[in-house]
């Protein structure tokens, strides 16, 4: 760290694509970053513990909430409070220590274990101090690709523990994703791994990325119904209204409910947008439609809003002073200066009674688009109109499907995909899931035989959904391979979740998969080639470059 007041290249925009080592692009601090590292750093410490548990047997379901918790924290744009964080590593050193003596009382030998899992830190100060150390942090592993794979690995985390955070919200778990977890978190600390060990661990990390996607899809699905073809309205009423943001379907049952009949009107934003496609939101009169664009829109978009925002999970950017004051998190996110709404306790839901009596003395939403958007086409109802779907290719009226799914960002050169959707063919269909849709997902693409040229299955998680649709057709056309479908996959990138994506994709078989618009700058060269040459993973260059490779 001598050289660096932080070090951090996990998402798509890191500084000069190579990493941000004074200030996050995304506005986090060097303090909170490093204080990140040193989160990170206690939760391999903690897993380092429960791996001895496990081996005797023993499992700590509070060590494991934690994990979750805390990895999902370090996600890019979730948390940019430096004293929560802190909290957090206090937090997690009672977890690690209060473990160690269960074990210690129940007959468990420790042995030597690493610094995470023994050092110690008494005051703020130290804890800093510990955070600023250069063992803590991202190049304290010196090699290259095994700092690489490590990295690849822990941000496939990041991205597991999100969706399984949301999956426990809604009373979904599983003991075999977390024992993973902690076997990949011991991993990353292990120096005798090599690096085509750590290959293998990358790979099994997106297995258990299907896992956990397959878990919060159940989640969802059971507690709300299945996604169906649903028409958005993007328009406004002239009602005080809330705008929840992020990827939290527990949260948004829960304001929804207690906003109802108060006058209140609610919104999505963002990621949030998909909850319009579940059959259970649509019974609140108050659930108005979806407002503005993907994440990074904002600093435009929540000062017309002119009532306060939720945010549920990542995403936030520094905050304009013009509303500042009207922003609220909750969970695992948090920036300082904004509301924070407790979590749950046992039994008792969240309290929203805060941020509703702060939208009634704020007035109704500016209109800044009309109109509507479609979506809803997870796996259900895309099997539901599967006949349709197979004749279309059958007879050649669809020649080829788009997987365009991810994330969306800042960078200008994201107009890409705008371009590449208006492009195409129009015998060709997109399939799409989490905030890249954004680029084009209110563009006129028209329809194949009133089959919608873009098919938005829903958040981030929801490419889950596309990966059982592929599956589904491969079996429909009797093939051997998912390679063989007429399907591409040209997909936008930023956060942690795209990486448990990916890799959840190269877990099931799926190659020539291009990412954009950057390759991630975690990659040294000759991973980056291992991705290459035994997945075909590639990046993007013209629009009209790619279609062509695309097509040919």
């Amino acid at each position: 760290m001598s050289e660096n007041k932080m070090f951090c290249y996990q998402c798509q925009e890191t500084a000069k694509g190579t990493g941000c080592n004074v200030r996050g692009v995304c506005g986090k601090t060097d303090k909170v970053s490093n204080l990140q590292d040193l989160l990170i750093y206690t939760i391999k410490g903690i897993a380092v513990v429960q791996q001895k548990g496990l081996e005797a047997g023993i499992r700590s379901q509070r060590a494991n909430h934690f994990m979750l918790e805390g990895l999902f924290t370090t996600i890019t744009n979730a948390n940019f409070d430096d004293e929560k964080i802190v909290n957090y590593i206090k937090e997690g050193l009672n977890v690690r220590e209060d473990l160690k003596k269960e074990l210690e009382d129940k007959g468990v030998n420790l042995g030597d274990l690493h610094d995470a899992a023994t050092f110690t830190v008494e005051t703020d100060d130290e804890i800093t101090a510990k955070a600023d150390a250069v063992e803590v942090g991202v190049l304290a592993t010196e090699n290259e690709d095994i700092r690489s794979l490590r990295e690849l690995i822990t941000y496939g985390l990041k991205g597991m523990a999100a969706y399984a955070e949301h999956a426990l919200n809604l009373d979904k778990e599983n003991e075999e994703i977390y024992d993973f977890m902690v076997k990949a978190l011991v991993g990353t600390l292990d120096d005798s791994l090599s690096a085509d060990d750590l290959v293998a661990l990358t790979l099994e990390t997106g297995k258990y990325g299907v896992d956990v996607m397959a878990l919060l899809d159940e989640a969802n699905t059971s507690a709300y119904g299945n996604p169906e073809l649903t028409e958005v309205n993007i328009g406004v009423r002239d009602n005080p209204a809330i705008l929840i943001s992020g990827h939290d379907l527990k949260d948004l049952e829960e304001l929804l409910e207690q906003t109802k009949g108060t006058g209140v009107d609610v919104y999505t934003h963002g990621e949030m947008l998909p909850a319009h496609y579940y059959p259970f939101f649509k019974k609140y009169d108050n659930f108005v439609g979806n407002y503005g664009n993907a994440w990074w829109k904002q600093n435009q978009e929540f000062g017309p809003f002119n009532g306060p925002i939720l945010f549920t999970t990542n995403c936030i950017t520094p905050p304009k002073a013009e509303y500042e004051d009207r922003v609220y998190t909750t969970g695992a996110t948090g920036y300082p200066g904004f509301k924070h709404i407790p979590d749950r306790v046992g039994e008792n839901v969240k309290d929203f009674s805060e941020i509703i009596e702060h939208a009634k003395r704020l007035p109704a939403p500016e209109e800044i688009e009309k109109g509507t958007i479609v979506g809803g086409f997870a796996h259900a109802q895309v099997f539901a109109l599967a006949d349709q779907v197979v004749d279309a290719v059958k007879t050649g009226a669809i020649k080829k499907f788009f997987v365009m799914a991810g994330c969306d960002g800042r960078m200008k050169s994201r107009s890409y995909y705008t371009e590449f959707a208006e492009k195409l063919p129009e015998d060709t269909v997109i399939l799409t899931a989490g905030c890249a849709k954004y680029r084009y997902n209110k563009l006129d693409l028209g329809d194949i035989g009133g089959i919608p040229r873009v098919l938005d299955a829903g958040q981030c998680n929801d490419s889950y959904s596309l990966a059982v649709i592929a599956l589904k057709l491969k079996e429909i056309f009797e093939l051997n391979d998912i390679n063989e479908l007429p399907i591409a996959y040209n997909i936008a990138w930023y956060e942690q979740k795209a990486v448990i994506v990916l890799l959840a994709l190269l877990s099931l078989g799926v190659k020539n998969i291009h990412l954009g618009p950057t390759l991630p700058a975690f990659l040294s060269p000759n991973v980056a080639n291992i991705l290459i040459d035994t997945f075909g993973i590639g990046g993007i260059g013209t629009v009209d470059e790619d279609l062509e490779m695309f097509l040919g």
